[in-house]
């Protein structure tokens, strides 16, 4: 009877339990996120609004990344899990409420400062809107209304973050469902009526992080860890957070940096293309945000609580546990991507102002896109490896050499070689791949990941089941044009070629594994 405890618990605790619950409430946040697009794509179309939209959006939630998603949780994880595991209670309210402070008072300066400097920030971070005077002027305006939801969704972060370390992974990942419920009731219902309907979605934007951060109150609440924001600069905590975060602000957000120089340079581009990449993008975060992004929340705060001196085979096999995964979803999720690009576009957004060009445009990128989809996904892997050891200056050095090598492909491939939008995705592409090439070989330098046998099972099984695929998506893709199909049609056909994918990978799998999904990854 023990044993049989024993390993319910097991399971229970293990990677793929967790994984589960973080997935669930992304993936039902990513069909959301979807319908919002859909929404707001149906609204604005590829136009110079929707461009403008999309643009001033990225701006905060650049920061997000940077200041909560990416540095601050990657910085505030481990050393809370230190204060969780010494068990001094006082201690640990202590370092929560005085960096609770400090947060606060950072995040109204910085918004108020860009509240009052708007037009410089435009002319940062989309140049190319800032000499169209219509352009500058309804940006700076979209700007100022949707910049406070930084603050507002970097609390929201906070509040994740300390969840996420007593394992209530279900309610942070939840969390941008009502964001995204928030955008498909404005552009609904609200925006329509108005003259201008791109300031009723900013103002989405703004209600939904007020929503977002009331929801966290309860469940803070119930752990007893509601931080009251107080100032102390003298806490021993807080001194090592503020070690971690300056190089963690460059390490935590790759991603981000360059889709901020994508964004720059589509600022440059004709009026659509912003849209076009947005769109293509938004596809490439679906498969991103269900499982690499929950595969890197499960994985910080469990690498945090192993002492690498003494358990280092565990701090190894959370790693290749999850690089496992990510190449198990990843390589289908590349396949299916690129063979229906076209068809899950015009599904999806040929509707009102979204046009065929529009779509056409789109699926260039995405199909871009999905080749970078599995090295986008492994950095949400490895990268956590480098910051549970706090070690992220090596992490930043990797980030300024994707910079420079995003901003270089991105220049070439779109304004050289003149591919327009489609040379950035080529940039983004080659830059993550190159990143994570050299996050590998500096684990593998360190012991932290052992390569042994290549040609194994495991390997086999994602060869021969990604090679059935390509074989049906090829032929079941050329004898459809999706955009001549009625609606109903195109949703019928496209949930047959995606269930029928799924059957064929899943299926092959498990002939050739013989063992559970679960057993492979616990």
């Amino acid at each position: 009877m023990n044993k049989i405890n024993k390993k319910k618990q097991t399971l229970t605790d293990g990677f793929f339990y967790s994984l589960r619950k973080v997935i669930s409430g992304t993936s039902l946040s990513r069909f959301f996120g979807l319908i919002r697009d859909i929404s707001t794509t149906n609204l604005l179309g590829a136009s110079v609004f929707h461009d403008i939209f999309v643009v001033c959006l990225k701006i905060p939630n650049l920061f997000r990344r940077f200041f909560a998603e990416g540095a601050f949780n990657q910085a505030f994880i481990p050393i809370y899990t230190d204060y969780e595991k010494a068990k001094n209670h006082d201690d640990t309210i202590e370092f929560l409420n005085s960096l609770s402070g400090i947060l606060v008072s950072f995040l109204f300066i910085f918004t108020i400062l860009v509240l009052i400097f708007a037009p410089i920030f435009i002319f940062i971070f989309a140049p190319g809107f800032y000499f169209d005077p219509l352009k500058k002027e309804i940006s700076i305006n979209v700007l100022r209304i949707i910049f406070p939801y930084l603050a507002l969704i970097s609390l929201v972060a906070f509040a994740g973050g300390i969840q996420n370390t007593h394992k209530k992974f279900s309610l942070p990942a939840f969390t941008p469902v009502i964001f995204n419920i928030c955008l498909i009731f404005a552009a609904i219902f609200i925006a329509p009526i108005y003259e201008m309907p791109i300031y009723a979605l900013a103002w989405g934007v703004f209600l939904a992080g007020i929503l977002q951060l009331l929801i966290q109150v309860l469940p803070l609440w119930q752990i007893n860890r509601l931080p009251v924001p107080k100032m102390n600069m003298s806490n021993s905590g807080v001194k090592k957070f503020l070690k971690l975060i300056l190089p963690a602000i460059l390490a935590g957000g790759i991603i981000q940096i360059n889709l901020l120089v994508d964004t720059i340079f589509a600022s440059f581009l004709e009026t659509g293309s912003p849209t076009w990449l947005y769109v293509s993008d938004r596809l490439i975060q679906f498969p991103m945000g269900i499982f690499a992004i929950a595969i890197g929340t499960v994985l910080l705060p469990t690498l945090s609580k192993y002492d690498v001196d003494v358990e280092k085979d565990k701090f190894i096999n959370a790693i290749r546990n999850g690089q496992r995964f990510v190449l198990f979803i990843g390589i289908p999720c590349l396949i299916g991507l690129f063979f229906c690009a076209e068809d899950l576009i015009s599904t999806i957004f040929y509707r009102g102002a979204f046009s065929d060009i529009d779509v056409i445009n789109s699926s260039y990128s995405l199909m871009i896109f999905s080749f970078g989809l599995p090295f986008f996904m492994l950095m949400k892997v490895l990268t956590p490896a480098f910051f549970a050891r706090k070690d992220t200056k090596t992490p930043m050095y990797v980030a300024l050499i994707s910079l420079l090598l995003n901003a270089t492909f991105n220049y070439y491939f779109a304004f050289v070689l003149d591919y327009g939008h489609v040379g950035i995705a080529i940039g983004s592409s080659l830059a993550a791949t190159i990143s994570v090439f050299i996050l590998e070989i500096s684990l593998y330098k360190n012991g932290f990941i052992i390569v042994k046998n290549i040609f194994n099972i495991f390997n086999l099984n994602i060869l021969l089941s990604s090679i059935c695929l390509i074989i049906f998506l090829y032929f079941s893709t050329s004898y459809l044009d999706f955009m001549k199909l009625s609606q109903i049609e195109r949703i019928f056909y496209l949930l047959l070629e995606v269930s029928v994918s799924i059957i064929i990978y899943f299926s092959v799998s498990r002939l050739i594994l013989r063992k559970p999904f679960k057993l492979l990854f616990n």
